[in-house]
């Protein structure tokens, strides 16, 4: 009888294993803090790469649904100057298909078994008993044991401490996200300037970020070098004045662009980048493990999410190829993330070198020409 696998979060990672494990007829359960799949929004576009979230997909047999929320045309990528002029312009496809986040958890959450996801979850605790089992104890004062405890909680994983003591640290480099709505209408200079896909303005130490979503919406992300301190300065209670602040910076910018700051439809959300250790790894500990950001997390370079879901398919197939010896399942599982993960995150520091570094923007410009 194959170990009953409890899962701490319920984001992609976290879904994508547990709908492998039911593939496979694997019980598991996920507890998830949000008190529904609708409590909070789910972010943006999500690109899906070939070689790691779509074969996590198969390995779900969900390929034929994911096809269907394929958004054509959004893989166009534009690079402009600060004064709006158009430094590159490439409307080709990369074999990265566009998704909406939210939509790809649905059908992930639509895969499962009705009571697979236990919602309202906030786990307070987690402790060893010895075993390799593990006693996990939920803000609601209710709590359960385990004997294959797999955190995919997260940047602040819970379940982290169970396996290292490493934390995330700052990054030095924040991000500010907006929204604008039925941009065609109501901003079209700044929706011609964002075209198609997605849009790239960035000097040394600061950019600004949008991607077109689906029914016209522009989704942005304005990016600051600061330290967090300057971050704390900034009221993002009071969408204008924090809105003006982070303007400010961008001052002699073209308005095009500066609108995607200034005229946001939605309130300015702060996104400190956090990152692990480049490299991180844990000795194994029985009955327990990590998945996605709780594992490695990294500044954001496109590959956390599908990393995290490739990590939930194989751990799910690890499993199922071990039906009666979770830890060998454990120890192949880890013996490929770890070096799967150090290479993404150090991949992610050099991208964000091209994209904020002392060559911004020739040097990204450089990579697509060289047809990354």
């Amino acid at each position: 009888m194959a170990t009953h696998v409890t899962i701490i979060g319920a984001g992609l990672g976290g879904l994508t294993l547990a709908r492998v494990l039911h593939v496979h007829g694997i019980p598991s359960t996920v507890y998830e803090a949000e008190a529904s799949p609708s409590a909070r929004a789910q972010g943006g576009m999500l690109d899906i790469h070939d070689d790691t979230g779509q074969p996590a997909l198969q390995a779900a047999g969900l390929t034929d649904e994911f096809r269907g929320l394929i958004l054509e045309g959004h893989e166009a990528t534009r690079i402009l100057a600060p004064d709006g002029g158009v430094l590159f312009d490439d409307d080709s496809e990369r074999g990265r298909p566009e998704v909406m986040r939210g939509e790809l958890r649905q059908i992930l959450l639509d895969s499962l078994p009705a009571d697979t996801v236990r919602w309202d979850h906030k786990v307070s605790g987690v402790r060893a008993l010895g075993e390799g089992r593990h006693e996990v104890s939920f803000a609601d004062g209710t709590a359960v044991v385990t004997s294959l405890l797999v955190g995919a909680d997260g940047a602040w994983s819970r379940v982290r401490p169970l396996l290292s003591d490493a934390v995330p640290s700052y990054s030095g480099r924040s991000f500010v996200e907006t929204y604008l709505f039925d941009s065609d209408n109501r901003h079209p200079a700044t929706a011609k300037a964002v075209g198609a896909g997605g849009l790239i303005a960035s000097v040394p130490g600061k950019g600004i970020q949008a991607h077109r979503e689906s029914n016209e919406t522009l989704h942005t992300y304005v990016a600051l070098t600061k330290p967090q301190d300057w971050f704390d300065a900034v009221d993002f209670t009071d969408s204008a004045t924090a809105a003006a602040r982070i303007a400010a910076e961008f001052d002699g910018w073209a308005p095009e662009l500066t609108a995607l700051i200034t005229d946001g439809d939605s309130p300015l959300v702060l996104r400190t980048l956090n990152s692990l250790p480049i490299g991180h790894r844990w000795d194994r500990v029985p009955g327990v493990t990590l998945l996605g950001d709780a594992a490695h997390l990294a500044i954001p370079n496109g590959e956390g999410a599908n990393l995290a879901m490739l990590d939930g398919a194989e751990l799910g197939t690890a499993l199922a190829a071990h039906p009666d010896d979770t830890e060998a399942a454990l120890t192949a599982f880890e013996q490929a993330m770890f070096p799967r993960g150090a290479v993404a995150a150090a991949d992610g520091v050099a991208l964000n070198e091209l994209l904020f570094g002392a060559d911004a923007p020739q040097g990204l410009i450089a990579m697509f020409d060289g047809g990354e």
